[in-house]
């Protein structure tokens, strides 16, 4: 387990080696001078901007240096960067809801298309299958008939089961279904793939909702978890897809995608502190164990080591 975590660490550093270096590069340069001063703080600003930390989040930040520098508590240079890692470590522990107790354990997924979503069901199958756990796949994303053939294949790969009806069915029967299959069978996990059109159609919002009633009322307290998934390389657009889509569906996580390559990792540090949401799941590549459980720990280390 811990070659595992030492390996998704090294993937991470690597992965978020675009914006560790818009970050860093320019904390190294202020905190590498003698004084502590408001010029310093100032540029330590523009570079959590430029990492697309947020501004709301960047203010924050800067008022807690400015805060800790007259409390005497930060007397130096050098000891920014470490501030920093603690309190974005901070910011980003938000404990996770929807633990594992109920038979099924239901996860409702949902995103807009192109972030990634039904690759990220297809890898937390591969995760639940790892663990021995059984799981029963939904694709109710009929509007587009390949993410049904992808969930067929994902579970071909992790020995899931899929419950699918023809391209263009109704998304709540595939639900209902799915419900109803995973109860009957005794799976651990049952995880529903959802449409994934533009979050801003009032039409793909009330979809969302009437599955959720379905999947309730097939089994009081579900979705354990509503896992809302979002491309990690669009920055400041992820925290706004957060924001919209928890006023009409409330989430309980989120998954980062795509976070490699990309300069705007800053982001989740922005989206989890703005919206109190915890992050679930990161992805930093194609691979299946290139998602992993989230652990600020770890991030903040490989964002400002």
């Amino acid at each position: 387990m811990a070659d595992t975590k030492e390996g998704f660490f090294t993937r991470l550093k690597k992965g978020l080696a675009k914006t560790h270096d818009t970050l860093v590069g320019k904390i190294a340069a202020v905190t590498g001078r003698m004084h502590l001063d408001d010029a310093l703080l100032e540029e330590l600003e523009y570079a959590l901007i430029a990492a697309d930390t947020g501004m709301p989040t960047t203010m924050e930040l800067i008022a807690q240096l400015k805060a800790a520098v007259k409390r005497k508590e930060l007397t130096a240079a050098a000891e920014v960067r470490p501030f920093l890692a603690q309190r974005i470590q901070a910011m980003m522990t938000v404990p996770p809801a929807g633990a594992f107790g109920a038979k099924p354990h239901v996860i409702l997924m949902i995103g807009v298309n192109g972030a990634g979503k039904t690759t990220t069901i297809g890898k937390l199958s591969a995760i639940f299958a790892a663990e021995g756990k059984s799981v029963l796949l939904a694709g109710a994303d009929t509007f587009r008939a390949a993410a049904i053939e992808q969930l067929a294949e994902w579970g071909k790969r992790t020995g899931a089961e899929l419950v699918r009806h023809a391209a263009g069915a109704d998304p709540s029967a595939v639900a209902f279904d799915a419900m109803k299959a995973g109860i009957a069978r005794g799976k651990d996990v049952v995880i529903i793939d959802t449409a994934g059109r533009l979050h801003t159609r009032n039409n793909l919002m009330e979809e969302m909702k009437k599955i959720r009633r379905i999947i309730d009322r097939e089994l009081p307290g579900a979705p354990h978890e509503t896992l809302l998934v979002v491309d990690g390389s669009t920055g400041q657009n992820a925290i706004n897809q957060v924001k919209e889509f928890n006023r009409s569906v409330p989430l309980t996580g989120i998954v980062i995608t795509k976070l490699d390559g990309t300069s705007k990792g800053g982001a989740v540090i922005g989206i989890v502190n703005e919206t109190k949401i915890p992050v679930r799941y990161i992805g930093v590549g194609e691979a299946v164990d290139d998602l992993q459980p989230f652990d600020p720990a770890l991030f903040s280390e490989a964002l400002l080591q």
